[in-house]
């Protein structure tokens, strides 16, 4: 037990990459990310200590050198935010429950170490004029457009139709399949989590997607996709994105006008226009309603815009 104890910390590391890509068959950037992370903080923690690690004396570390090292990596010479910090805490904490399945080392001082709270962003949803010209309902005068005769401009116009006026997410949208045809009023869709939750279609959005159906040149296919790539297989959800990019240019939107910008806008617009937070977080399928509350951040932050804008004292 002693020779185990006094393995180099760096070939500790060697074979938990080696379990990471072997056993795990994480894929070889991930792999990467974790060789990266944890040398760093084994190569600062030989330098902090001022000694060669090993196995044993990883046991040993205290509160106050984690912390030094999560210091380190937030004010030293090349500061990471507190997202990239809190994610190289996450890959220690991996490293350190693999220790103690592989050789029963356990460190008691790493569970009591939190790192710095990382700001989630807001959401930033598009205008509701944005939206309307985006998704293909709508021109910029805010008069509403014939449907597409093109079957792949009317496919993707009904995708990003679902995204927008329903709050979808893209996977949702491009999961849905025969059995959901004809769209009634509502759609009952299962999300993250294998959660169902009932959403209102508005006419608007059958009408798209009844569409989209109807010029599509494959035979739909019971329990896939109603959706179809340009060559008859499932429709790729980076397609989509692409031609948000496309659109975005020629519309003269935001670079943050992207499929789930769409998801976001469904929210805002819902809170502008009145819709009560808990309905709106049962529409998105979120599990807490804490993380529907970012969305009253949003509307605040418009209005402080406006304020600011249109008020003679401000």
């Amino acid at each position: 037990m002693a020779v185990v104890q006094k393995i180099p910390a760096e070939e500790t590391l060697n074979i938990f990459l080696s379990h990471l890509s072997g056993e795990r068959r994480l894929s070889d950037k991930t792999v990467e990310a974790y060789q990266r992370d944890i040398s760093a903080f084994l190569g600062f923690m030989a330098s902090h200590l001022d000694e060669a690690l090993h196995l044993a004396r990883l046991a040993e570390l205290k509160p106050i050198d984690f912390r030094a090292y999560l210091a380190h990596r937030r004010r030293g010479d090349a500061p990471l935010s507190a997202a990239s910090v809190q994610r190289q805490l996450s890959a220690i904490r991996t490293f350190y429950r693999y220790l103690e399945r592989r050789w029963d080392v356990k460190n008691a001082a790493l569970p009591l170490i939190k790192g710095p709270r990382a700001k989630r962003p807001l959401p930033k949803p598009l205008s509701v004029s944005g939206a309307s010209e985006l998704t293909g309902l709508k021109n910029k005068d805010g008069d509403k457009l014939p449907l597409p005769t093109d079957w792949i401009e009317a496919r993707n116009s009904a995708v990003l139709a679902l995204c927008y006026g329903a709050g979808l997410r893209i996977s949702e949208a491009l999961a849905l399949t025969p059995a959901d045809l004809p769209l009634g009023k509502s759609l009952s869709i299962t999300g993250k989590g294998g959660k169902t939750r009932l959403i209102p279609i508005l006419p608007d959005i059958r009408s798209m997607v009844a569409h989209a159906v109807s010029l599509c040149p494959y035979p739909l296919v019971s329990g896939q996709s109603i959706f179809f790539g340009a060559r008859g297989k499932a429709l790729s959800p980076r397609i989509i994105q692409g031609e948000v990019q496309k659109l975005r240019g020629a519309l003269g939107l935001p670079e943050t006008a992207t499929p789930h910008a769409l998801r976001h806008s469904f929210a805002t617009h819902l809170l502008a226009g009145g819709g009560d937070l808990r309905t709106i977080q049962q529409l998105l399928g979120h599990a807490s309603l804490s993380t529907t509350q970012r969305y009253t951040e949003v509307d605040a932050s418009a209005l402080m815009n406006v304020h600011r804008k249109a008020h003679p004292r401000a």
